[in-house]
């Protein structure tokens, strides 16, 4: 029997370097990366990854790209046939979706678009879009949002991901296209991009600067902070489970699973948390930015049940995570 083949898009990105690095860890499989170095992708995620250990790189292939553009006759050819297709790559950041909008949004659905054309044609077993918790808008204190609670985007980023839902859902529906869909939370973890907000506030405390910190008091942001690997191990769980229903009369919406942390916690709890690990005074503000800045929510939370009643569970707890994440960050100071 020979091994599967996976295609990982955004294989260079933040996510998609994890999830690169927990499938070479847990199977044999063959993997082929695909990156266009164009955003927010670096070389530096991926060699990182197959640094730990050289055997890996045998078994993996990285294909330049920018997705925004159908492939050529030629990579495809290239590329092949697939088992598996783990489409991760997208632009993420709220805030340049909101100072420039067009190319932001055009570039999620383009590139979605892309990968699809490419399932119909290669057939893989599953097509794996990964999609956030941002599309459902914000979670009134109280509501976990299910799967498949009404679609209420405040920002371009969070609609051009339900754009890429909407449309991944019509060639499940139109064209047999296998899909599964997977919305998650706020993920950390090693090789962050400093922008992010825990990326961000261990870089202020190791400096003894003041971290700024949205809300107010009694009204903090509050996010299911998962760590990326953690993030992986869901995904890789839904690829091996091989499950992925077909429309049909009596299955009229595709696979769909919140990928959801263990804990909720508010932005200066993480905060406190982070600064008490790394043995430093913190330094905060609060800016009520959600108040001033329309598209940004205060609160954003998923209900996990649907895939832990299939057995699945984040292997680190959120605290863990945070540990081992400050810690190599610190030895890796490049990464702040």
């Amino acid at each position: 029997m020979t091994n599967k083949r996976i295609l990982i898009t955004g294989v260079a990105g933040f996510i998609g370097s994890h999830f690169l690095q927990h499938v070479l860890e847990n199977t044999d499989w063959n993997i082929v990366g695909v990156a266009s170095w164009k955003h927010k992708g670096t070389p530096e995620r991926v060699e990182e990854v197959l640094a730990s250990n050289p055997e890996w790189k045998k078994r993996v292939e990285i294909i330049t790209h920018d997705l925004e553009s159908p492939f050529t006759e030629t990579t495809k050819k290239k590329l092949g046939k697939f088992d598996y297709i783990v489409n991760i790559a997208a632009q993420s950041h709220v805030e340049r979706s909101i100072d420039d909008p067009v190319p932001f949004v055009q570039n999620n659905v383009n590139s979605v678009l892309t990968m699809l054309e490419f399932a119909r044609e290669t057939n893989p077993e599953v097509f794996l879009q990964i999609s956030t918790d941002e599309v459902y808008g914000v979670a009134p204190t109280g509501v976990n949002h299910r799967e498949w609670a009404s679609i209420l985007p405040s920002n371009p980023y969070s609609a051009s991901k339900a754009c890429q839902e909407a449309i991944a859902i019509s060639y499940w529906r139109t064209y047999g296209v296998p899909l599964v869909i997977t919305n998650t939370m706020n993920n950390f973890g090693e090789m962050q991009d400093a922008e992010k907000y825990i990326a961000k506030t261990i870089r202020l405390v190791a400096k003894g600067e003041t971290i700024p910190v949205h809300g107010k008091e009694g009204q903090i942001g509050s996010r299911y902070y998962l760590h990326a690997r953690n993030h992986a191990d869901a995904l890789l769980f839904l690829l091996k489970r091989g499950k992925v229903t077909k429309f049909d009369e009596d299955h009229l919406v595709p696979d769909r699973y919140n990928v959801v942390g263990d804990i909720e916690l508010d932005n200066l709890t993480v905060a406190k948390i982070i600064a008490e690990i790394m043995g430093k005074t913190l330094k905060y503000i609060l800016v009520d930015f959600h108040s001033t800045r329309p598209g940004h929510d205060r609160r954003y939370a998923l209900d996990g049940s649907k895939l832990r009643s299939l057995g699945w569970k984040p292997p680190v707890e959120f605290r863990e995570s945070l540990r081992r994440y400050i810690t190599w960050t610190i030895e890796h100071p490049l990464w702040l």
